[in-house]
């Protein structure tokens, strides 16, 4: 089987047809089509179905469109790697960073990383584990870090850097801002993550065990930006890691309702493919990551 077929396949797989690939490869259609012929001869299986506008891939075609990708990123990553040792500063790192992992220890960690890998071009994603677990495990994303869940693949392995805790975040000058406790919030409406329900399933509990009626979640988002803009401009509460809290964007415009409630959130995670070495420059990125967590460790003792 030869890397230039799978690179083909992948390609077609990728733009959804032959002609579109060969365009992309700068080749032409025929070549296409004979290597990924021979490539189904060489499996023994179809991959493709033809279509009046495309092709798209069996459910043979999809397993191996999964494993190629794999073998495609390893075979990049190891030029990369041999490169990298042999002292040159160029390459690719992709990583993906939860919103928290990004306002707590990114800040200290780009220079550094910039200073030691000028050349390395760093793809930075924001999302949290479920969005990224299958580009973990492929391989297209070097590493994770945020908070994990329970269910997640065997594939992958699990470092923890820091513990952290949730706090609740409302406007400057917000009406309820000296409340202490969670009974002082009973009438506040909520805004929730749509991300993920982790803010709205420790919100009811806790809601229900102070024998309160459920939280008015009034109000769904998923970026930071929209937090911001939403809490800032209206009296809508939200429960969010503390680090949110000191971050300078959020800082000058939110402010924390110190309740005596203690809130508990998921330990910040590095999370990898196990048994796959990064590469220098991805294992530094990781290494200046760890750095950042001892300093935020340090701070919040």
């Amino acid at each position: 089987m030869k890397l230039s077929s799978m690179r083909d396949f992948v390609t077609v797989a990728e733009r959804g047809s032959l002609r579109a690939a060969a365009r992309q490869l700068e080749v032409s259609q025929p070549t296409i089509t004979r290597s990924i012929q021979e490539l189904e001869k060489d499996l023994g299986v179809a991959l493709f179905e033809r279509r009046a506008k495309g092709v798209r891939l069996t459910p043979m075609g999809e397993m191996f469109f999964r494993r190629s990708k794999a073998i495609r990123t390893e075979v990049a990553r190891a030029q990369e790697e041999i490169l990298q040792m042999r002292g040159a500063l160029q390459g690719h790192i992709t990583v993906c960073l939860s919103p928290v992992a990004h306002m707590a220890l990114l800040p200290n960690t780009i220079g550094p990383f910039r200073q030691r890998f000028p050349g390395v071009t760093v793809r930075l994603l924001d999302s949290l584990l479920p969005g990224v677990e299958n580009q973990l495990i492929d391989g297209t994303i070097d590493f994770y870090v945020g908070p994990t869940f329970e269910d997640m693949s065997g594939e992958l392995t699990v470092e923890k850097l820091l513990d952290t805790n949730r706090v609740v975040l409302g406007r400057k000058g917000h009406p309820l801002a000296n409340a202490t406790s969670i009974t002082e919030l009973a009438e506040a409406e909520w805004m929730t993550a749509s991300s993920t329900p982790r803010a709205q399933e420790e919100l009811l509990p806790l809601f229900a065990k102070l024998g309160l009626p459920a939280p008015k979640l009034v109000f769904e988002a998923q970026s930071a930006l929209s937090f911001l803009m939403v809490m800032a401009s209206s009296d809508l509460l939200m429960l969010l890691p503390i680090h949110w809290s000191q971050a300078p964007v959020f800082r000058d415009a939110l402010e924390r309702i110190k309740i005596v409630e203690p809130l508990v959130a998921q330990p910040i995670c590095i999370v990898q493919r196990t048994g796959l070495p990064l590469t220098p420059a991805a294992e530094y990125f990781c290494d200046m990551i760890r750095r950042a967590s001892l300093h935020v460790h340090t701070l919040m003792s």
